[in-house]
């Protein structure tokens, strides 16, 4: 599915992805954790394409991205949604045209749109009423759920989350994290998941690879976090032995 071979990204003499070779694989939730500054979110926009890496490559469905063009990427980025930090809706716009947006840019037809729309907010647990308001009238989990559906309603088999839970107070964190699980579960989709919060790695995570100085420090698979060797990883597990 997505392949990062030597995988590495600098801004001027500063190192920040160094020699990253890892594998997502299809229908998986991999977990992507680190420090602050680590790369974490970096990481994500060299998939997405939004930047282009310093040395190594990436391989999405078995198309090396570095021969991409800009009409590739485009036709490439119709298999990726992003869910980003701060939600980043279009606070000039509806809910209703928020999730729409990327259907418009495909042409759809507007009563097919309107049909989407209405079943990715019920798939996120929203009710469709609400695609009249802005997002300023939105709570802050309505505003995340608002974004993840923008994300799926255009189906795409790859989903990217950065750090889907920050600024949520913990009950409406874990109704996110429920809902990355159900998405995954229901849609089959393969989410690469950036987070610091640890309580939403264990959740959602079927593997995590943690970050730091640059590189993969340590991969693991979800039940075998107890096993952690890596002191950064060891530290941030500390206090959630009972849910290990």
């Amino acid at each position: 599915m997505i392949k990062l071979y030597n995988l590495g990204f600098q801004i001027g003499h500063q190192t920040i992805l160094d020699h990253i070779d890892l594998e997502f694989k299809a229908g998986e939730t991999f977990v992507i954790m680190g420090p602050s500054g680590c790369g974490k979110s970096t990481l994500l926009r060299l998939i997405m394409g939004l930047i282009k890496p310093t040395s190594g490559w990436i391989e999405i469905d078995g198309t090396n991205t570095l021969t991409l063009d800009r009409n590739g990427w485009q036709q490439l980025r119709q298999k990726m949604g992003m869910v980003f930090q701060s939600a980043a809706l279009f606070d000039s716009l509806t809910v209703y045209d928020n999730i729409a947006f990327g259907l418009r840019r495909r042409r759809m037809d507007e009563s097919m749109i309107r049909k989407k729309v209405t079943q990715a907010l019920m798939t996120v647990d929203l009710d469709p009423a609400i695609a009249d308001k802005m997002p300023a009238d939105l709570s802050g989990g309505m505003k995340k759920r608002t974004a993840i559906a923008r994300a799926i309603a255009i189906e795409p088999p790859i989903l990217l989350y950065d750090e889907p839970t920050t600024g949520l107070d913990p009950i409406v964190a874990g109704t996110i994290n429920d809902l990355i699980c159900n998405l995954q579960k229901k849609l089959g989709i393969t989410s690469i998941v950036v987070t610091h919060d640890v309580i939403s790695a264990l959740t959602v995570a079927d593997r995590v690879g943690l970050l730091h100085g640059g590189r993969l420090a340590e991969l693991r698979e979800r039940p075998d976090l107890k096993n952690a060797t890596h002191p950064l990883l060891k530290e941030f597990l500390r206090d959630y032995h009972t849910l290990l």
